[in-house]
């Protein structure tokens, strides 16, 4: 294996004949790991919202990576009609799914709700890609052993613990806790969901990571609905995105990392070697990210929450 200070995008092993589903692959930490898997041989689905820029992005993709096997799909995790519609899709075009990348995300918005009616942040960073993967497991089972799951998390869970007896924050709603949560969620579920496979007797490696400080949609939106809020703080993030923030490329090789290295474990969770840029390496988490409790409570509500089920694993 390489040296972690040495780890690239050339590390990335052969993908030929796999198959991966990223989610929020138009622009961004989705886009450019959806690009290296697909320049590593993997036949890639660019899981998006947008149509428009869903198709733009498997067209850029093809021309940077000439002979890509790369496809837009229409996927709104806002609403579980359509995150049930992309994983019936999927089932009937394919066999089996070798890799899931959990990264869309929406980061420090307003309050409001999804299609279904949760808080937005929790339902599209958390309950929309809980009910992708539960969808999607059969596939990943018939594709094991060598399937993975990786959920995208952040740095800034540490800015919030799960409450259970709020799970939406209906009750008092900060946007940058709310996002804290969702990502605390990301992890939880992780965490939760490497367990049960384990106890399944499945090979499935179930990791999460994060990408530090890069410079995407994601923080130049946060920007923007900073300004709505605290200017300083806008300002401060503009500052950041122009001069600190690491190139999207950069920020996705923890994501790679944990979708493609050969000593990767489950539960584990990757990111800049400096916490905000550097080489993927193990990173540091919130102890309530480990709680065993507080992972099965939030698997049960989600499992509520979504009306989906992960037939396939023991439950409890």
């Amino acid at each position: 294996m390489p040296a972690w200070s040495a780890w690239s995008a050339r590390n990335i092993p052969d993908q030929s004949g796999r198959t991966a589903v990223v989610t929020g692959a138009n622009s961004g930490i989705g886009y450019a790991a959806a690009r290296e898997l697909a320049r590593r041989g993997a036949e890639v689905v660019l899981a998006c919202r947008s149509a428009a820029r869903g198709h733009a992005a498997a067209i850029r993709l093809r021309s940077e990576v000439p002979g890509a096997e790369v496809e837009f799909a229409h996927l709104d995790l806002a609403d579980l009609g359509s995150v049930r519609e992309f994983a019936e899709g999927y089932a009937r075009r394919r066999p089996a799914l070798d890799l899931l990348v959990n990264n869309a995300g929406v980061m420090a918005l307003p309050y409001g709700r999804t299609a279904d009616g949760f808080e937005t942040q929790f339902g599209v960073n958390h309950l929309g890609h809980f009910a992708l993967t539960g969808l999607l497991l059969p596939r990943l089972l018939d594709a094991a052993p060598g399937a993975r799951i990786v959920n995208v998390s952040s740095g800034l869970h540490v800015l919030g613990d799960i409450d259970h007896d709020d799970l939406g924050s209906e009750r008092h709603y900060r946007r940058w806790i709310a996002y804290g949560r969702s990502k605390t969620a990301n992890l939880l579920f992780t965490h939760e969901l490497a367990r049960r496979l384990a106890a399944a007797g499945s090979t499935i490696v179930a990791a999460s990571a994060h990408p530090g400080y890069a410079a995407t949609n994601l923080h130049a939106g946060a920007s923007r609905q900073g300004a709505e809020g605290n200017r300083a703080v806008s300002r401060l993030m503009e500052l950041g995105n122009a001069v600190i923030a690491q190139p999207a490329a950069a920020g996705a090789l923890p994501t790679l990392y944990a979708a493609t290295a050969p000593d990767v474990r489950p539960d584990a969770f990757f990111g800049p070697r400096l916490g905000w840029r550097g080489a993927p390496v193990r990173s540091w988490r919130a102890k309530w990210t480990l709680d065993d409790d507080s992972a099965r409570r939030l698997w049960t509500a989600s499992e509520e929450l979504t009306s989906v089920e992960y037939a396939s694993l023991p439950r409890g």
